[in-house]
Order: C-alpha cells, then sequence, then structure tokens
C-alpha cells in the first residue's frame, strides 16, 4: 500500500470551516448580487521568498487535494453558522450543497518555485473558488516553508541521513505535516508515528535520557535497551560521561552496535573524540548520530565531522526562522459579461492596483522554466497568452482536478523524488547558504 492509499484509508475530517468568516460572507453577498455563479480563476502565489531564500519548495499539494476533496458543510456546522448568525438561510441553503466542481492546476509537489510562481491555479464559480482560500494557503504556507527548511538542511548535510524529530515542538497536527513536508524536502525518517501511519514515512527512535536516568547506573540502563531492542540499536552517550558512555556501550552491545547518539556539547570535537574511541575499540561500523537544536548552518559546520546522521527538530518545524512563505490567494481573471457568466464567456483578467508591494499580475498563467545549453534552469518565464514555441513542454503547471475529481494522487516519494531532479536542476549558487536573491530571475511574457 503506497502512502496516498494510506492518506485515504486514515480519511480526512470535513475542512469545510478551516476558513475564515469573510469568505462566507462574500459567498452571501455574490448570491444575492447574482455575481456567485460567474467564472473565475484565483491563483496561489507569492510576491517574494522569505528574506535571504535562493528557491521555494512546493510541499503540501497532497493535502491540499485531501481538503478540497473533504470540504462539505455537515448539518452540526450548519447549525453552528446558524446559532452564530455568520451567514442568512438562503446561504446556509447553498453551503449545505456545496461541493467543489472546478478544476486545479499547480506546481506538482516537490517542484521549485520563485516569486510570482502561479503554484496553485484554481477554477471555477467566484463561489466555489473563494471558500478555498484560507484551507489552501494554511497547507500551501506551512508545509512549502518546512520543505524549504529541508530542503537547505538536506543539501548541507551532503548525502548524510536525516531524521525529523520536531513533534514535542510544535502543535500535535503541525508535527504530522511538518514530517510530511520534511521527507519531501529531503528527510529520511521521522519519529512521529502519527506521520509514520498516516503518510507511510519511516519512522525511527530508541531512547531517551530519561530511560538512562530509571537506571541505576549507566550500563544497567545500556543493558536493558540492549537486551530489548538487539545489538544493532542506537545508545544515548552523554548523560554523563560519554567515554566512559562509548566504552560501556561496546562493552555491552559488542562491536556490532548499530549507533551512539550524542546530544549535548561541543558536536565537532566530541564527534571526532567518539569516532576515535570507537575505532580503537573496534566497532568500526558503529555509526554516528548528532542532535541537539541543529539548523542548517549547524549541520554544514559539522561537514568535516565523522558524524553519519543528524536528529532536526525545533528548527526544522519551525521553517528555520521562515515560518510561513507568505503566499496569498488571489482573483486573476473571471468571466465577461453576464453577472453569472459561465466558463464559455470571455475571461477579464483582473488584478489589485494598489500603490506598494501588494499589487498583482492579472490573467489566467501558465509558467515554464527556460534553461541553458547545459539543462540548468535560467528563468522562471510566466505568460498569460501562449506559450513561446522554445518552451513547448517545459511547462510546469499540471492537472490536480477535473470537474470537481482528483485526478492527481501519487506515492510521496514521487513528490520526494521530484524534488530531488528540481533542485538538481538549479544553478549551483542555489545551495548557498548564504543570504541572497533567488537564484533564478522571474520574466513575465
Amino acid at each position: 500500500m503506497n502512502s496516498a492509499d494510506l492518506g485515504r484509508r486514515v480519511g480526512v475530517p470535513s475542512t469545510a470551516l478551516f476558513t475564515d468568516q469573510y469568505e462566507l460572507t462574500m459567498v452571501q453577498a455574490a448570491l444575492k448580487a447574482g455575481t456567485a455563479g460567474r467564472h473565475s480563476v484565483f491563483e496561489a502565489f507569492t510576491r517574494r521568498l522569505p528574506e535571504g531564500r535562493r528557491y521555494g519548495v512546493v510541499a503540501g499539494t497532497g493535502r491540499v487535494l485531501d481538503a478540497v476533496e473533504n470540504f462539505h458543510f455537515d448539518d452540526e456546522m450548519i447549525g453552528f453558522l446558524r446559532q452564530q448568525n455568520i451567514v442568512d438561510e438562503p446561504t446556509l441553503e447553498w453551503l449545505a450543497g456545496y461541493r467543489f466542481s472546478g478544476d486545479i492546476w499547480g506546481y506538482p509537489e516537490g517542484e521549485v518555485y520563485f516569486p510570482g510562481s502561479p503554484i496553485l491555479r484554481v477554477e471555477g464559480s467566484f463561489a466555489e473558488c473563494v471558500l478555498l482560500e484560507t484551507v489552501i494557503l494554511s497547507i500551501l504556507n506551512h508545509d512549502s516553508a518546512i520543505a524549504a527548511a529541508a530542503s537547505r538542511m538536506s543539501a548541507a548535510a551532503g548525502g548524510r541521513r536525516l531524521i525529523e524529530m520536531g513533534a514535542r515542538r510544535t502543535h500535535e497536527l503541525s508535527a504530522v505535516a511538518s514530517a510530511r513536508a520534511a521527507y519531501v524536502g529531503g528527510f529520511d525518517a521521522t519519529s512521529d508515528l502519527a506521520a509514520g501511519f498516516r503518510y507511510g514515512i519511516p519512522t525511527v527512535g530508541t531512547s531517551a535520557h530519561a530511560f538512562t536516568l530509571l537506571h541505576d547506573t549507566e550500563r544497567d540502563a545500556f543493558r536493558a535497551q540492549v537486551d530489548s531492542l538487539g545489538r544493532g540499536t542506537t545508545l544515548l552517550v552523554d548523560t554523563y560521561d560519554v567515554t566512559e558512555a562509548v566504552r560501556a556501550a561496546v562493552e555491552i552491545a559488542g562491536p556490532e552496535l548499530g549507533a551512539v547518539r550524542i546530544d549535548s556539547g561541543d558536536l565537532l570535537l566530541v564527534a571526532h573524540r567518539v569516532r576515535q574511541q570507537l575505532d580503537e575499540l573496534g566497532a568500526t561500523n558503529t555509526k554516528i548520530v548528532v542532535t541537539s537544536d541543529l539548523d542548517e548552518y549547524a549541520i554544514a559546520s559539522l561537514a568535516a565531522a565523522p558524524v553519519d546522521a543528524y536528529g532536526v527538530g525545533t528548527q526544522l518545524v519551525t521553517g528555520s526562522g521562515h515560518p510561513t512563505c507568505s503566499m496569498v490567494y488571489k482573483l486573476v481573471a473571471r468571466a465577461g459579461g453576464a453577472a453569472d457568466a459561465g466558463a464559455d464567456a470571455p475571461l477579464v483578467p483582473v488584478a489589485k492596483k494598489s500603490m506598494g508591494a501588494k499589487s498583482s499580475v492579472g490573467g489566467r498563467k501558465w509558467a515554464a522554466r527556460r534553461v541553458d545549453e547545459g539543462g540548468v534552469a535560467e528563468a522562471e518565464v510566466i505568460g498569460t497568452g501562449a506559450v513561446p514555441e522554445g518552451l513547448v513542454g517545459r511547462e510546469l503547471l499540471v492537472e490536480l482536478v477535473r470537474d470537481g475529481v482528483v485526478v492527481a494522487r501519487e506515492p510521496l516519494e514521487a513528490a520526494r523524488e521530484r524534488h530531488v531532479a528540481a533542485r538538481g536542476g538549479l544553478p549551483m549558487s542555489a545551495m548557498q547558504l548564504s543570504r541572497g536573491e533567488p537564484v533564478i530571475g522571474t520574466e513575465y511574457v
């Protein structure tokens, strides 16, 4: 059973109240004005990347599809809206029958994006599309932020194993979403069992300092763990004296000891000393795992250390300083003519034109990535007309939902593999951790 099947098996409750009140009041006003059925095109995009970031990572697309599929108002929800006098009775009647019946196109999960990239395009009647704004943005902003942090950490790790372990540092539901997004961004496993159950992500974990402190001696704790979990387990060696702990760990488990974990101190220095000690004791295949408030910069600083795996918590699940991508969901085109004009009517581009940094570009957009002779990306090209001949076949948006039916389910592994390929197609400077501008520019044609 693949991860997509696991997600459906667990089931997702109705997402209809994961929204803001003004979405519903807009629907009420549009119904009264006769414009609720006017064919409309909304796009999710970001005007800029978080400060210093070179690229963004699309994550949460699969969760968005779940959310759209499960966006419906049950009797209890309708009762709540009626009791709170949120909207009037005609609107409640309309909401009671709501099911999204439009189309959604978007960048496939794991793809990279840049300022202006039309990451998601939602098309249908105004009313059915506008209701989805908040839930779509809440998923994409969170998951893409985590995936971007994970991608940077993955690049810094240089192929070494990465373990997501931030469940205790965030909301319990965010922890599951974070583990999923981190996996898309390049992490190999999670400590969170709910994420493993829901999405099929590999899970890992052995013991904490509390297990050592529970026993009369560290040796007693190690012996109990090895007796229970086998010689291939990972022993935590920094509760007391690291040198004594490593000696005891190898004496008890033998050279077959799977790994030792270091969770404090000068990780660079301690890792070198532990590696030397393990080798001298004959445990040459025993791996070293380091944890302790790591981020991409700390991981990069350990590049020369004999470390085999990193465990990352707080910095990962908070986006390593950028917990949101600042994506917005804007109406970019609508049918012209009659107030209730449908999909056959010509589209009229619309956009906010206010002063400052919040203006946007109207029109239903396509996007493609232009590459140089070596196949390396050199520009994100966005347009509203015909795709130029040189970019045909390089379009980035794919069909996700057709007439309200999801048509693009895929295993999480596919998104993970796609990200490796997408990141690999960027200029080498994308991997630099120093602050900078987007690694390629955005061009409108």
